[in-house]
């Protein structure tokens, strides 16, 4: 399990290597040839895992080279949103970000469907095909609202985004979330099996939580416009700790486990989509970039480590899930006392309003 365990991790870890030059890669680059170089990586990745027979192998391809090409596609896609929109911001970023939800959704069953047969390497090169066509989409379609300012390679390194406390706080919430985040999505299948569930249940529990994600990842966006993005933001981080402790920490029937993965789903897409639509308000429009960079880096450290340390405690407790399940939902909770901190940063002393 250990050693699976790091192809996802690299690919975590990859995802979001660019942050902090992005603001660099975006200037000399482009939007459009960013991308267009997400769809060489990501393509050839998975035609190579295709034929792939080692572990290292696929660590190099399934795992290096796409999550570099994911990295490519993210911050793209997730900063061109943040740019155009203000007053509703919360739900652009929530559409933007839904759609790992719908991949989620549809990539999970596709890849199972063509798995059962015609075998693991057609699958992957289906997914292969698949990323050509809707990256290449992305990469015609994806401009930022103005042209990214000019700077140079030194600049993009620079920590100026960490002299905001607000931002620190965000940072933090970014780098504790993930070394929780992936332990149910990456874990609640092999627990369903571990439970002697049917493994239809296994296959399509990820599928159905990515696919509640995005009515979390688009609920959430449109409610904070309403109620405040602040207050979203301790709410729906609290209750991703709140779920994995009362919920799934106690399942041990089918039913629990559907309730369990439909909640995470909506709580946990909430959380995907709403330090993005905060970020702005941190730091500004003129520090945008280079803070969205260094917010997504933070993943980088619970991505390459966060899995890896969930397998070494189901292994060392002979195959049981809880004290995994504990170190997630102990994290969640820490980040929500985060997110109050953040909260009382903007509204002080002041419990009803709308912040």
């Amino acid at each position: 399990m250990t050693a699976l365990s790091w192809i996802g991790s690299l690919w975590l870890a990859m995802a979001v290597i660019l942050g902090p030059v992005y603001g660099y890669v975006a200037y000399k680059v482009g939007y459009r040839w960013i991308l267009i170089i997400a769809v060489f990586c990501n393509t050839f990745a998975m035609m190579m895992a295709s034929i792939s027979t080692q572990i290292w192998q696929l660590m190099l391809t399934q795992g290096l080279l796409a999550g570099f090409g994911a990295s490519l596609v993210w911050f793209p896609c997730i900063s061109a949103p943040q740019q155009y929109f203000s007053k509703r911001r919360g739900l652009a970023v929530g559409i933007a970000i839904s759609g790992s939800g719908f991949g989620g959704l549809c990539m999970a069953n596709i890849a199972n469907a063509v798995n059962s047969t015609l075998g693991v390497g057609w699958s992957l090169r289906v997914v292969g095909f698949i990323n050509l066509a809707l990256i290449s989409f992305a990469a015609c379609v994806v401009r930022p609202l103005n042209p990214p300012p000019p700077v140079k390679f030194s600049q993009s390194l620079s920590f100026k985004p960490f002299r905001n406390k607000q931002f620190c706080i965000l940072f933090c919430m970014q780098l504790v979330s993930n070394f929780a985040f992936n332990v149910p999505s990456g874990y609640l299948p092999s627990y369903a099996k571990s439970l002697g569930l049917d493994k239809w249940i296994g296959t399509n529990l990820s599928a159905i939580s990515a696919g509640l994600m995005i009515v979390g990842k688009i609920g959430t966006g449109m409610v904070s416009d309403y109620v405040g993005r602040f207050n979203t933001t301790f709410i729906v981080t609290t209750m991703v700790g709140v779920v994995i402790m009362g919920v799934w920490y106690t399942a041990t029937t089918a039913a629990s486990v559907w309730a369990f993965a439909s909640l995470f789903g909506i709580m946990g897409g909430g959380f995907l989509a709403i330090l993005p639509a905060v970020l702005a308000q941190c730091v500004g429009f003129a520090q945008l970039e280079q803070s969205n960079g260094w917010l997504f880096f933070a993943w980088f450290f619970g991505g390459i480590a966060g899995q890896p340390i969930c397998a070494y405690i189901i292994e060392k407790n002979d195959g049981a899930y809880q004290g995994a399940i504990i170190f997630a939902g102990v994290l969640f909770l820490f980040n929500g006392v985060l997110a109050a901190i953040l909260r009382f940063m903007h509204s002080g002393s002041k419990l009803f309003i709308r912040i």
